[in-house]
């Protein structure tokens, strides 16, 4: 497919559309004025200007068919403007075309929580709902849920303050690499190697990065070990790692610490003693899914009853905090067994659920590979029936995110009994406070304490690349104190 772009710059804003539509197509871009061939897929996308304002307007002609639609810049529509006219232009070309009605509308980015929540403050909750269904053409219940949760999260950002930040551990490490990951992850097998090195190395990171929040005087609300999983480290390693965070930061304000578990062949009683040692009050055991034929076709090696067994075992050695990660939309299941999937989690009773879509990530061996995926005609059934059960069971969302490539462009929610919100997911999904990251492919992202500037510093994203560039990387943790001493400055001078 070719995506011509005439009239105006909005080249990222357009392909996110075409993807709401064609999620696994090959888009390439045309210049400005190079001419269209009969006989190919393309969409037009294109701004023109009149004498009453301008005119956004999109052809498509894909397989044959064609569709035209367009959108007159609207200034008393605040949503309703450049980027978003364009989108909508497109939204209706492209739904007239494939006959698909994207339930988030226009909506292309990661976070509509976070736009909620920034109209409910400009404009109070109900223009804000109004907002999201007219003119950016979310369906009522995709507005309903991301008011729910916009709402759900004020009182955790309410906690973060200017002088707040969250610690996020990289484990890139793996049993196996399931097919739909798409995250830098190494399967134990061929990175063995590289782990006593690896923790060597991050528990330096870790405390480089303690000595910067004491020098500049940062308060630690959450810490989230992530992956790859972070148990498939050996207990020693864990333990080092967890001894390291604990020696290295002030921990007295820390309201959150949680642990991905998340593969149950990596769990056995003496990690999790560990974990609980360690001053970690919050782990994931992630099923994905309850059917061993679906957990045989991702490329687990363990079966539902495992996932049972290791959750029984924390709860056994005292966590009470426990989140479960399901998948809608793998390779192999169907509503039915999805919704067998979502009670028997709701029947164990962790603390968070959360509910994924597939997304069909380029990296991913199902995509490189041309694997198999679920249904995206059945992957919505699946996405509301979970809504509902938990909803019925007392459950609640509390954070969203969406991914491109989704199947039935469709969103992650957390879901969440009373009192148990992940913090850190709160913190890093709203962008309230800053994030330090330690590990291998980890993203500082820095939130400036006086305003909204968000800055990134990238670590090396693959192992072998963190160990051998190590000085670079711990270099680079001076942009932390010259972003926080610039911003304080001028907060002062301002």
């Amino acid at each position: 497919m070719i995506l011509f772009l005439r009239g105006h710059t909005y080249k990222y804003e357009s392909e996110k559309v075409c993807r709401i539509f064609f999620p696994t197509a090959k888009i390439t871009f045309a210049e400005e004025n190079a001419p269209e061939a009969a006989d190919e897929d393309r969409v037009i996308a294109e701004k023109k200007e009149t004498e009453n304002g301008a005119v956004y307007a999109c052809m498509a002609v894909v397989g044959g068919k064609t569709a035209f639609a367009a959108v007159k810049e609207d200034p008393s529509k605040a949503e309703l403007i450049e980027e978003n006219a364009l989108a909508a232009a497109m939204l209706q070309a492209l739904g007239e075309l494939t006959g698909i009605t994207p339930p988030w509308g226009i909506l292309t980015g990661v976070r509509p929580s976070k736009l909620m929540r920034k109209l409910i403050a400009q404009r109070g909750e109900a223009q804000a709902v109004r907002s999201f269904q007219t003119e950016l053409q979310v369906s009522p219940s995709k507005t309903e849920l991301a008011r729910r949760v916009a709402l759900a999260e004020n009182d955790a950002v309410a906690l973060s303050r200017p002088d707040s930040c969250s610690l996020y551990v990289a484990i890139p490490f793996c049993p196996t690499r399931c097919s739909y990951c798409s995250f830098v992850s190494h399967s134990i097998a061929s990175a063995k190697k590289l782990i006593p090195d690896y923790v060597r190395l991050l528990g330096e990171e870790l405390r480089q990065t303690a000595a910067i929040v004491r020098e500049l005087g940062l308060r630690l609300e959450t810490v989230y070990f992530g992956g790859g999983t972070p148990t498939t480290l050996s207990a020693a390693d864990l333990a080092a790692l967890l001894d390291t965070v604990n020696a290295s930061f002030d921990m007295t304000g820390l309201r959150e610490f949680t642990v991905e578990a998340g593969r149950p062949d990596t769990v056995d009683e003496e990690k999790l003693r560990v974990l609980k040692n360690g001053n970690v009050g919050r782990i994931s055991i992630n099923p994905q899914t309850f059917s061993d034929a679906v957990l045989e076709n991702i490329g687990r090696k363990h079966t539902a009853a495992d996932i049972e067994e290791k959750y029984l075992l924390a709860r056994k050695t005292g966590f009470d905090n426990i989140n479960m990660d399901l998948i809608a939309g793998l390779a192999g299941d169907t509503p039915e067994g999805f919704a067998a999937t979502v009670d028997r989690a709701i029947t164990l009773a962790p603390e968070n659920i959360t509910v994924h879509t597939l997304a069909l990530k380029r990296a991913a061996d199902l995509v490189t590979g041309g694997g198999e995926t679920g249904s995206a005609d059945h992957t919505p059934q699946m996405v509301e029936y979970a809504n509902a059960a938990l909803s019925a069971a007392g459950y609640a969302p509390y954070y969203m995110y969406r991914q491109s490539k989704s199947l039935g462009n469709l969103e992650n929610v957390g879901w969440t009994v009373p009192g148990k919100a992940c913090l850190y997911n709160i913190y890093m999904m709203e962008e309230t406070h800053t994030v330090l990251a330690c590990g291998a492919g980890a993203v500082t992202k820095l939130k400036a304490p006086f305003g909204e500037l968000i800055e990134r510093i990238y670590n090396f994203k693959y192992p072998y690349e963190y160990i051998s560039r190590f000085p670079e990387l711990t270099a680079r943790k001076a942009q932390i104190a010259e972003f926080y001493v610039q911003n304080r400055k001028e907060h002062t001078d301002g």
